[in-house]
């Protein structure tokens, strides 16, 4: 029986590859999150249905498609694929399950530097999260690291490059950032916004608007920007004069939401003004690299997630109300459900808890819900 890994799957989505996925977890867990792919078919029908056979469900599940049986953590969907191979079907099951789908890192190569170098996106593809690698001359940065550290680590090391700085864009809290376990084990300088770190309880270097970081022997500097409104500190950066990463106020299909810390209606005028005026400054050529992608519809051809902030501008209908009540409205009472567990993610990012390992995978099982709808 074949077992297909999460790497494997994610490049059915980005190649837009048909796939008929057997989701045997609940019903509730299913609907709340599933893997996504533009040319997917799912049919959800939970394990404890199935304990009997799979008889039943044998003229459901076609015989002209991959098919993959997937559940929560690999068991269950063993036991249905053994008992759908016995039945005559050639299956797969997906490696990991869910947990192993939630923490897969795939990187893209987003684009070149103008002096040497390269930008590359690490695309969390069944969480949603997006992270970077700036590299230039042997030197590297990351901006809003996830927790599994080896993944850059090991990249950074097939590069032959030298992590110096590893930065987050806000205090997270949807997921478990890996900024300061990265910056410890590389002897790194980690980087955090002053205004988001008044409970932390570790050192960091304040990122304040202005900062300029150069990267390597080149021209390649990160520029800070002060962009409040998800969270009191975000801080968006222009690197190199190219790209625009916005962290979770701007995203390719919404806006951030800015009620994650329980300030929805006083940071409201923060958001407007950071995406309808200090935006509005920046060049319509920069590159919007976000931290989070919303919907799979927002990836590229290549799995990349980007698009020109001049494009976003006409087309992301969060940047395009006038009104600002409307705008208030938009973004106070149009929000989907919290992340799971995001006070603990939140006091887990500010080392105020240390949950260990296991902990940390059930705290960020679930779907992305750092935008407004």
């Amino acid at each position: 029986m074949k077992a297909m890994t999460s790497k494997e799957v994610t490049k059915k989505v980005f190649n837009k590859d048909p796939l008929f996925i057997l989701d045997v977890r609940n019903e509730g867990d299913f609907q709340d999150w599933k893997i996504e792919g533009e040319n997917f078919e799912h049919l959800n029908i939970p394990y404890f249905d199935l304990l009997d056979g799979v008889e039943e469900i044998l003229d459901r599940i076609p015989t002209d498609k991959e098919v993959l049986v997937v559940c929560a953590k690999e068991g269950s969907s063993v036991m249905v694929a053994e008992m759908l191979e016995e039945a005559g079907r050639e299956v797969s099951y997906l490696q990991g399950g869910m947990k192993a789908w939630s923490e897969h890192l795939e990187p893209v190569k987003v684009g070149d530097l103008k002096d040497g170098g390269s930008m590359y996106q690490f695309v969390r593809i069944g969480k949603g999260c997006l992270s970077y690698m700036v590299v230039s001359n042997g030197e590297a940065a990351l901006i809003d690291a996830t927790r599994m550290t080896d993944v850059y680590l090991d990249f950074a090391k097939e590069l032959n490059v030298e992590i110096k700085h590893a930065f987050d864009t806000h205090l997270h809290a949807d997921h478990i950032s890996g900024g300061r376990k990265i910056a410890e084990a590389t002897e790194a300088t980690y980087w955090l916004p002053p205004k988001d770190a008044g409970e932390v309880v570790f050192d960091y270097q304040p990122l304040e608007d202005g900062n300029v970081v150069k990267i390597g022997d080149t021209n390649i500097e990160i520029n800070a920007l002060y962009s409040p409104g998800h969270t009191i500190g975000s801080t968006s950066f222009v690197v190199d004069g190219k790209y625009l990463l916005s962290g979770d106020i701007l995203f390719i299909d919404s806006i951030g939401r800015p009620d994650l810390a329980g300030k929805a209606e006083d940071w409201v005028a923060d958001l407007r003004e950071s995406l309808y005026v200090r935006y509005k400054q920046l060049s319509d050529e920069l590159l919007v690299l976000p931290a989070h992608f919303m919907i799979i519809d927002e990836l590229n051809e290549d799995g990349s997630v980007s698009e020109k902030l001049g494009t976003l501008f006409a087309k992301n209908h969060g940047l395009n109300i006038e009104d600002e009540s409307e705008f208030r409205k938009l973004v106070t009472e149009n929000l989907p459900p919290q992340p799971n567990a995001y006070q603990e993610i939140r006091k887990t990012n500010m080392g105020k808890i240390t949950p260990d390992e296991e902990e940390q995978r059930e705290m960020e099982i679930g779907p992305n819900r750092c935008a407004v709808r």
